[in-house]
């Protein structure tokens, strides 16, 4: 399988090193890529990287566009019209398949051939997982080929509803900001009651870690999980009953969903900029 990449900053790098890991060959894969420094990580992992996308870069089964949303359609321009069957996968939060397919097939007659997929940042240890839709004329081949490349860098799950992907960015691919976020309270509590630098940053990251792989290992539900460890009038109920009175979980689940809600805005903001056909820009965003 050959394979093209449009874009190779972190995510597509991510990508190339579990794609290789899993003995894809170096020589299969390019990466066109206008950033030297991008350019210069891409070849040390034995990829052939391109300032500018060329047409003899075209012969290949599987192009991934891996650029950033607001860069998509002139990112893409010089494949409108010049596709040939390959499955196209977007990592792009919010630009959907509709919009994808205009741009491709140049305005005229939209390419059929896309997956759309949101992955998140933990792919950059291979422990990602990945959201994907595939258009209604994606065959049984081009998904596969969709799930090879996005499962080299963790879990992947398809939906049938492309709307879903929009709750998919929301919750997994700003998810990694959220932990992050607990993590940092976490720390500064830890700061405030006495621990230094170093020993903060090491408990609250491990509580984390242990507590994820705990919860992944057993079938138990997180608020089982928390029971078990919520005495009665102990320390770590007077600390649930803290948030709760400070509404921490809704205040989360709001943040959640104004995420999606985002999401959606992105992908019409960008269908209403491209001029798409009412049949078009009405579509899942």
């Amino acid at each position: 399988m050959k394979i093209l990449f449009l874009g190779g900053g972190n995510m597509a790098q991510a990508m190339l090193t579990g794609l290789i890991a899993q003995k894809t060959p170096p020589g299969n894969i390019c990466v066109v890529e206008p950033l030297q420094g991008a350019r210069d990580a891409v070849s040390q992992l034995g990829v052939d990287a391109f300032s500018s996308l060329t047409t003899n870069l075209l012969g290949c089964d599987a192009i991934v566009l891996a650029v950033k949303p607001q860069m998509m359609k002139e990112a893409i321009a010089p494949l409108a019209d010049e596709l040939d069957g390959q499955v196209v996968i977007s990592i792009a939060a919010g630009v959907n398949t509709s919009t994808l397919g205009f741009w491709l097939g140049g305005g005229v007659s939209p390419y059929a051939n896309v997956v759309r997929a949101m992955p998140n940042t933990p792919a950059l240890i291979r422990a990602g997982i990945t959201g994907l839709y595939a258009a209604a004329a994606v065959s049984e081949a081009g998904r596969q080929i969709a799930n090879v490349l996005m499962g080299a860098v963790g879990k992947t799950v398809w939906f049938d509803d492309e709307a879903m992907l929009d709750a998919v960015t929301a919750v997994s691919g700003s998810g990694p900001a959220y932990v992050f976020y607990f993590i940092e309270a976490l720390e500064q509590a830890a700061l405030e009651l006495g621990f230094d630098s170093d020993g903060a940053r090491l408990f609250a990251n491990q509580t984390f870690l242990g507590g994820a792989q705990l919860a992944v290992s057993t079938n138990e539900s997180p608020s089982a999980l928390r029971a078990r460890v919520t005495s009665k009038r102990g320390t770590t109920e007077c600390a649930i009953e803290t948030f709760e009175k400070h509404a921490l979980k809704q205040a989360i689940i709001e943040g959640v969903k104004a995420a999606c809600t985002r999401s959606r805005e992105l992908g019409r903001e960008l269908s209403a900029s491209s001029a798409l056909p009412v049949g078009l820009a009405g579509g899942p965003v």
